[in-house]
């Protein structure tokens, strides 16, 4: 009795702390303030000051989450920070007013047949009362295009006025190409906020009528604060007044465990609650699928039949509707080519590649950094560091071959201080240009991107994996085209993710410019397991969206590779 006595008064406690901690935690919570209003002859500005950036006489609205300025005009220490047409602050700037400002004519964009026939099938989805569109053309077919253009016909359709897209990093390229792109294919008159995926919280609270999601593969895991942002924003969880969204990706998942986004769709296609929907591994494997509860969560089959045959069926629950709730086209000039680059370390090389990390560290001179150890993941990620810096210098040799025979070279890595930085710099001192891409803040990125995109650098050195636009031809910002100098791509650095890799050979190979690419790694090292599992990763988040992956044969069988889904699935 007298141990139940103290149970209880713990209890007692527990609950007299957790009440005491609510009230407190209510009494601290800022009370948010009210929206500023414009006076005669004045408006409101709304505008996106960069983090710690001076902006007199601007006020921080917490509410809003952005600085906003009252007056008829804008002083000059704060126009460079009024926002373009289009964006968070612009959104948010016409709410407050009741008057939206002019916007300047945009340079004019003629879609193509893809691009027309794909908003037509984005379209006939949404009349049908589809919930989620999987638009999943390869990358470069022309997604940017045909999502605007459906946007605005179904708003016309349904009666809606607000368009949301949210977009990849990095934002200062990701921002301005979508923000052009609307203008040039025509914004409909339509209230269109475009942000990123790293902002998704301060558009949470706002309601639109249509939601493109570029890049949809950014929501596959529902453990991060952007599924929670993401299930606000899209209405996954609600069956009322919800927007029609249009995922688009050529790379949904590496697994049909990571498909959550497209849980709405798949409820619908089979006429069940939502909610039964809510657990997405539970109900793929009530459905048959081979995925099986383990002790670490749940795991897709090993079984190259089983997940041949698990792709087929998750592709016919989008695409033999009537209509279907998805669309794949192939890049009309063909899949990219990918090819293995093994190098051979020397006997020298190899014993500094097994040596300590600390050791290995004072041998290639690099800078100690906080404590680092050998251990898990850690030594996962130090004998990768190792192998992709020892074999630096043939890396530098091959991209110069390759600029001396008059072509343009992106180098994907995924480390800076053994990759990006050591490989920079062995081409400027060998008298080659490079372009930056990489490093938070060490260089202005779209500034990096024009110089390799015209010319001035040769050769690009980056780390982000999509967004971006690397290839020949491109139409320029101001109506300058990109050099027609071809293009190919080295994965200095081989990635464990199948859709990173996918999307890194996007940027080069896309809008009809061929690009081959090339996966590089120390032969008996771990970077050609590494390899392994990114080509095997990369077929499958190819095949669910229906590509063509024949192309990855090749290096498959170099790296004996496990599994690959045959080239008849690509026609399922």
């Amino acid at each position: 009795m007298p141990g139940r006595r103290r149970a209880a008064s713990s209890t007692t406690r527990r609950r007299t702390t957790a009440r005491t901690t609510k009230r407190r935690t209510t009494a601290r919570r800022p009370a948010v303030p009210d929206l500023p209003t414009a006076g005669p002859g004045e408006r409101v500005w709304v505008l996106a000051v960069p983090f710690r950036a001076p902006a007199p006489g601007a006020v921080w609205h917490a509410g809003l989450q952005a600085h906003v300025w009252v007056g008829a005009q804008l002083p000059p220490a704060l126009a460079p920070y009024d926002p373009p047409p289009y964006t968070f602050e612009r959104f948010l700037e016409d709410e407050l007013n009741e008057t939206p400002r002019p916007l300047p004519e945009g340079r004019p964009m003629v879609p193509r047949e893809e691009q027309c026939t794909g908003a037509e099938a984005v379209v006939a989805s949404a009349a049908a009362g589809h919930r989620v569109f999987l638009l999943g053309d390869d990358p470069g077919v022309g997604k940017t295009g045909t999502a605007v253009m459906a946007a605005r016909e179904i708003c016309e359709l349904r009666g809606g006025e607000r368009v949301l897209v949210v977009a990849d990093r990095p934002a200062a390229i990701t921002i301005p190409h979508w923000t052009r792109s609307i203008a040039g294919f025509g914004d409909g008159g339509l209230r269109w906020c475009v942000t990123t995926w790293d902002r998704l919280a301060k558009v949470a609270e706002l309601p639109f009528d249509v939601v493109v999601a570029d890049e949809a593969h950014m929501v596959r895991h529902t453990t991060t604060q952007r599924w929670k942002h993401w299930k606000a924003v899209s209405g996954s969880a609600r069956t009322k007044d919800v927007p029609f969204v249009v995922a688009a990706t050529a790379t949904p998942a590496h697994t049909p465990l990571e498909l959550p986004y497209l849980a709405p769709q798949f409820a619908q296609r089979h006429g069940e609650p939502l909610r039964a929907w809510a657990d997405l591994p539970a109900r793929l494997a009530e459905h048959g699928f081979h995925v099986e509860r383990g002790r670490y969560g749940w795991t897709w089959t090993e079984d190259a039949g089983e997940r041949r045959a698990d792709l087929a069926r998750l592709q016919g629950w989008l695409a033999d509707g009537d209509p279907p709730a998805t669309l794949h086209r192939a890049a009309p000039w063909g899949p990219v080519s990918v090819t293995g680059t093994p190098v051979a370390l020397t006997p020298a090389e190899l014993t500094a590649y097994e040596s300590g990390w600390q050791e290995f560290r004072a041998e290639m001179q690099l800078a100690r950094r906080r404590r680092q150890t050998e251990r898990g993941r850690a030594a996962l990620l130090r004998f990768r560091q190792k192998a992709a810096l020892l074999r630096l210098q043939a890396t530098v040799d091959w991209v110069r071959a390759q600029v001396e025979a008059e072509r343009q070279v992106a180098v994907s890595v995924e480390f800076v201080e053994t990759a990006a930085d050591p490989i920079r710099e062995a081409l400027l001192d060998s008298g080659i240009a490079v372009a930056s891409i990489y490093g938070r803040d060490r260089f202005d990125v779209e500034a990096e991107r024009l110089r390799f995109q015209t010319g001035a650098a040769p050769v690009c050195v980056f780390t982000v994996t999509a967004s971006i636009s690397l290839h020949a031809g491109e139409l320029l910002p101001g109506g300058a085209t990109a050099s027609t100098t071809p293009r190919v791509g080295l994965f200095h650095q081989p990635r464990f993710s199948g859709i990173q890799a996918r999307q890194v050979t996007g940027r080069t190979h896309r809008d009809g410019q061929v690009s081959p690419w090339r996966v590089a790694f120390a032969e008996g090292t771990v970077e050609e397991q590494v390899a392994r599992v990114m080509v095997e990763r990369l077929a499958v988040s190819g095949s669910t969206a229906g590509a063509d992956t024949s192309s990855l044969q090749e290096i498959a069988e170099l790296l004996d590779a496990d599994w690959l889904p045959p080239a008849a699935l690509t026609d399922a």
